[in-house]
């Protein structure tokens, strides 16, 4: 058995290289494969959608980051 990890977002999902290798592998064995990679930059809402479901701003939940109050700061 293989298993691949991936991370959903959207209709596009996001794999480790070698899980992406292995499956290259075995499709491979059975037909002819093109695979097509997106050089360019990502639009930027597929960048925020990765950004949120990644984990990237996960640790701003964490109760040590909520340091600030209403009272901090001057008013504008």
């Amino acid at each position: 058995m293989t298993t691949i990890q991936a991370h959903l977002v959207g209709h596009m999902a996001l794999i480790d290289r070698g899980d992406l290798d292995r499956l290259l592998e075995l499709a491979r064995r059975s037909e002819e494969v093109r695979l097509e990679t997106a050089e360019d930059d990502l639009p930027t809402i597929t960048q925020m959608r990765l950004a949120e479901q990644g984990g990237a701003f996960d640790f701003w939940k964490e109760p040590a980051e909520d340091i600030y109050s209403l009272q901090d700061g001057e008013p504008i």
